[in-house]
């Protein structure tokens, strides 16, 4: 028997925060228990599982950070585990303006036991990508699967392999001259976790293992490095396969998200 428990507390004891390089343009700014991550396409807050404080403190801590962002115009998103402290931090963040993203399910899997060869249809094969036109190609399948803007993506992945070319692989698998699935391991230096990341499988290519092939290729380069733990915030569609490859669910999270144009509340008295 897996013990979850072990697997959740290793996670909030490695995972809640960023660890690696920092990319240029990205500032880390710690106001009190939380980290506002700078520089960004949105503000990103990062907190430990219990923020320490309640009540009108947690209103004037959340509303910090929500006008500093206001002040630079651009939105910002406070990612929350369902096992966060105090209890009352959703509703909080609802009252200062932050609005609830569809839940992810926080998986975790052992590297050695999903790592495999990955098995691709014929006709496909598996890339590494580096080169900017190739992370710009990864941007444009990510904005045809997801239905929004996600051109951002590749200047943000250049950044980061900038920062530390060994801390990011970013792979496709590529049919013709097509990017078909494509999707990054981020490795959290100092701790056993290495991140899946940003999985993209277009319509017509789902239901033909490309996306099981891409975490099985991920973990083998986890296992490569050193990682023994993989992480995952899992949509309702790979959740399923996750589990079938191994993974086990310890928590769900939410990206509680305010945007300059969303009215502004005073919150709680």
């Amino acid at each position: 028997m897996v013990d979850t428990g072990a697997l959740l507390a290793a996670y909030d004891a490695q995972m809640r925060l960023p660890t690696g390089a920092v990319p240029t343009g990205i500032t880390h700014e710690y106001d009190g228990p939380v980290l506002r991550i700078v520089g960004g396409h949105v503000g990103r807050i990062r907190a430990p599982r219990d923020v320490g404080v309640t009540g009108a403190g947690l209103d004037r801590l959340i509303a910090r950070q929500r006008d500093h962002f206001q002040a630079r115009g651009q939105g910002v998103e406070w990612k929350v585990r369902a096992h966060d402290l105090p209890p009352e931090l959703p509703e909080r963040l609802v009252a200062a303006g932050f609005v609830p993203q569809e839940p992810s399910q926080v998986l975790i899997g052992f590297a050695e036991k999903v790592a495999a060869e990955p098995v691709l249809p014929a006709g496909v094969v598996l890339r590494r990508l580096a080169a900017f036109e190739d992370l710009r190609r990864f941007a444009d399948l990510q904005t045809e699967v997801f239905g929004v803007d996600c051109s951002w993506v590749a200047d943000d992945l250049a950044a980061r392999v900038s920062a530390d070319p060994d801390q990011l692989t970013v792979l496709a698998a590529q049919a013709g001259d097509r990017l078909v699935c494509a999707a990054f391991v981020d490795y959290c230096p100092g701790t056993d976790f290495a991140a899946l990341l940003g999985g993209a499988t277009l319509p017509d290519w789902r239901g033909r293992g490309l996306y099981r092939a891409m975490i099985a290729a991920r973990a083998r380069e986890a296992v490569a490095r050193g990682f023994r733990l993989l992480h995952v915030d899992a949509s309702p569609a790979s959740a399923p396969i996750l589990r079938r490859c191994g993974f086990h669910v310890i928590t769900t999270s939410t990206h509680y998200q305010w945007a300059p144009e969303q009215p502004l509340s005073s919150g709680h008295e």
